[in-house]
């Protein structure tokens, strides 16, 4: 029951909150009504007040015009003192502009400029079409303009130098700054006022902030420009002393402007990173001016070097003390990749001219030294040798340090640009070798050291062999290597052919003096005791010791083919049937003077080939195996030591045995040609190490069949 009570009072009393509500509601309803009939009541008031006081105002139009030329005469009146003082004032801001206190000056000419400014806006606002009054006005103050320009001369001959006066007279620049920064503001406020009213002074905006940075980069652009001192006429090297001026100059001048000039502008000009632009445009536009020129082929390494490398170097852009304000990772190229690609194209042209032009005078100026009457120099070594290769490859050398500079794959194209133009050289060099040993078989005793020169010209092949394996090793990446391979065999072949020819002919030089004593050989003068074989050895070995100036390779060559030579030419002695014995006395003389002779050679040859590792007996065994068969005595084994000579030697041929049977003159006809017969019947069992001499040999008279008859 209680609880039942409890909640009837408690919706008793939500009831009668709710009324309490509503009347205070109805309540501000009521008074609000009321308040908005007083409103519009006032609101009629108003409007029958201001449509009776509408010829009141018109009235008073007579006394706002007297307003507006009170105005105007207040301040003429207000101006009076410094229109009077006008040339005063002047004189004082021309003074102050020579004594260079600039900051001072340009306070009296801004006091001008406000007097002048005043005067002109008053009269725009009293009658802006009278230009009359307003001319008269800017008449007056004429030489204050003049004022003006002046000034700003002498703060556009500050601002040129103020990499020079912030380390010198930095207040002075300061004050410039100060100056620009007080025109900067005069122009905003002036451009303001012409948004409202339309009037401007003459000469605003004067816009000295931006003239300021136009005088700076014109001013960037003539000290870049003004660092050539040198032309190609005067000094060969003028290019790389201009980048290099260049270089230091910027370098120097960033420097200044990041840890001195930065510091005497307001935040807001950025002062550095606006110059930083200022050169490396200036830079941009020299350095293409300087690619469209006519550049030799070391010029333009020395541009393009400079323009890829040097500029972000450490040395420049790259500098540590620039950092962080300089990210050389976003400066822009300073020449376009087609301008690049235009003076690669230019270089790699003028370099193959070059280098042919420099290898064509090389070989010239080496062959003037072939006809010296003096021996070409010798090595460490002391083989000779003359500077040709040392000449050539300290070129390919200087090129390719040069193209390096710049980046690899150039390098790489020079590299192939040499080799392959020394392919070529090759050629000519073996061409001119040939001319050289001509001209000296017209002439034998001419040039007077023809034997030395042409073993300098062996021996460069040698150098040249390993000074091209250097070169690749040095220059060229080893993925690259196959590319080469075929120019380096071809290079390695031609060279070979050179070496070959030209120890063939110094052993032609030798067989030559050879010859009268080869003659002897087989005759009766040799056998009655002639010592034409001990004078072939002292003369074969007169020459190797020459000789022994060649390089190793060539030498074991020039040991061998004389060797065999000396032998080819006894044994060919032997076929031309200059001797046939009478009987076995003069038979078994002649042979023991035949193998003693053998073995003559076999020690000069050993001696010459010591330590070459040269096998010296074969070629001396085929003298004593002839021998023994002419030193037979039982004609009827004649056929057995016969086939047993053919089976060492199985490229003689008929001829050589019918030869050799005549030498030994008791062999009859039908015994010559049984024997023949009976051979070609025969197996033949060639030794595989046995290299064929009887084939270079050839019996130059009557042939087998008629000597058969």
């Amino acid at each position: 029951m209680s609880s039942f009570l409890v909640l009837l009072f408690v919706f008793k009393a939500a009831i009668q909150s709710q009324l309490d509500g509503v009347r205070t509601g109805l309540s501000q309803l009521h008074n609000a009504l009321n308040d908005v009939k007083d409103i519009q009541q006032s609101l009629i008031d108003v409007n029958k007040d201001w449509r009776q006081s509408i010829n009141t105002i018109e009235n008073l139009k007579d006394v706002k015009d007297a307003v507006v030329q009170h105005s105007q005469l207040a301040a003429a009146v207000e101006n009076l003192k410094n229109i009077f003082s006008v040339p005063e004032i002047v004189r004082e801001t021309q003074d102050l502009i020579e004594r260079g206190e600039l900051l001072q000056a340009h306070r009296k000419l801004m006091d001008l400029e406000c007097s002048r400014d005043n005067l002109m806006y008053e009269q725009y606002r009293m009658d802006s079409k009278n230009t009359h009054d307003m001319n008269l006005i800017h008449t007056y103050f004429g030489d204050m303009q003049k004022l003006s320009e002046e000034l700003a001369k002498q703060l556009w001959m500050v601002v040129q130098r103020s990499l020079v006066t912030v380390r010198r007279d930095p207040t002075l620049l300061v004050s410039v700054v100060r100056i620009i920064e007080r025109e900067e503001k005069t122009d905003r406020r002036m451009l303001d006022r012409k948004k409202q009213t339309g009037f401007i002074p003459p000469g605003r905006p004067k816009k000295w902030k931006e003239k300021m940075f136009n005088i700076l980069e014109r001013t960037v652009s003539t000290r870049i420009e003004g660092t050539q001192a040198d032309t190609r006429e005067s000094d060969k090297m003028w290019l790389v002393r201009h980048l290099e001026i260049i270089r230091k100059y910027v370098l120097d001048d960033l420097l200044v402007a990041k840890t001195l000039l930065d510091q005497r502008f307001p935040p807001h000009y950025d002062i550095f990173n606006r110059l930083l632009n200022m050169y490396h445009q200036a830079l941009s536009t020299r350095m293409q001016e300087l690619a469209a020129e006519d550049l030799e082929a070391n010029e333009i390494v020395s541009l393009l070097t400079w323009v890829l490398n040097t500029y972000k170097s450490t040395e420049m852009m790259g500098n540590s003390e620039l950092s962080p304000e300089v990210d050389v990772n976003s400066l822009n190229p300073l020449i376009s990749q087609n301008v690049v690609d235009q003076l690669l194209s230019k270089y790699m042209s003028t370099l193959t001219s070059n280098i042919i032009g420099w290898l064509r005078k090389a070989l010239e100026t080496d062959k003037k030294d072939w006809i010296k009457e003096t021996e070409p120099e010798a090595d460490q070594d002391g083989y000779y040798q003359t500077t040709l290769p040392a000449i050539v490859f300290q070129m390919f050398e200087q090129n390719l340090q040069v193209a390096a500079q710049i980046n690899e794959e150039l390098k790489t194209k020079v590299l192939l640009l040499c080799l392959q133009q020394m392919n070529s050289f090759l050629t000519r060099y073996k061409d001119e070798a040939q001319l050289y040993k001509e001209e000296h078989l017209k002439n034998r005793q001419y040039p007077q050291c023809y034997v030395q020169y042409m073993i300098a010209v062996i021996n460069n092949c040698q150098t040249f062999k390993e000074s091209i394996i250097s070169l690749k090793r040095k220059y060229l990446k080893i993925e690259m290597e196959d590319t080469l391979s075929s120019s380096h065999t071809s290079m390695d072949a031609t060279l070979d052919i050179i070496a070959k020819e030209g120890c063939s002919s110094l052993l032609d030089e030798v067989f030559m003096d050879l010859e009268p004593h080869l003659n002897e050989l087989m005759t009766k003068k040799w056998l009655m005791g002639s010592n034409a074989v001990g004078t072939i050895c002292v003369t074969v070995e007169d020459y190797f010791n020459d000789f022994a100036k060649i390089k190793k390779p060539y030498k074991k060559t020039m040991t061998i083919e004389a060797h065999r030579r000396v032998v080819v030419e006894y044994i060919r002695a032997i076929m031309l049937k200059r001797i046939s014995f009478k009987n076995a006395e003069e038979r078994k003389e002649g042979a023991e003077r035949m193998i003693k002779e053998a073995e003559q050679f076999r020690f000069l040859f050993k001696k010459l080939a010591a330590g070459s590792g040269e096998d010296t007996e074969g070629l001396c065994d085929i003298i004593e195996a002839i021998a023994e068969v002419i030193k037979l005595t039982d004609p009827s084994l004649l056929y057995l030591e016969v086939s047993t000579l053919v089976s060492k030697y199985p490229d003689i041929r008929d001829d050589h045995i019918a030869a050799l049977l005549t030498v030994r003159g008791d062999a009859s006809r039908d015994m010559k040609q049984t024997i023949i017969e009976t051979l070609d019947q025969g197996p033949s069992q060639p030794n595989p190490n046995y290299v064929p001499i009887f084939k270079e040999i050839t019996v130059p008279t009557l042939t087998v069949p008629k000597l058969l008859k």
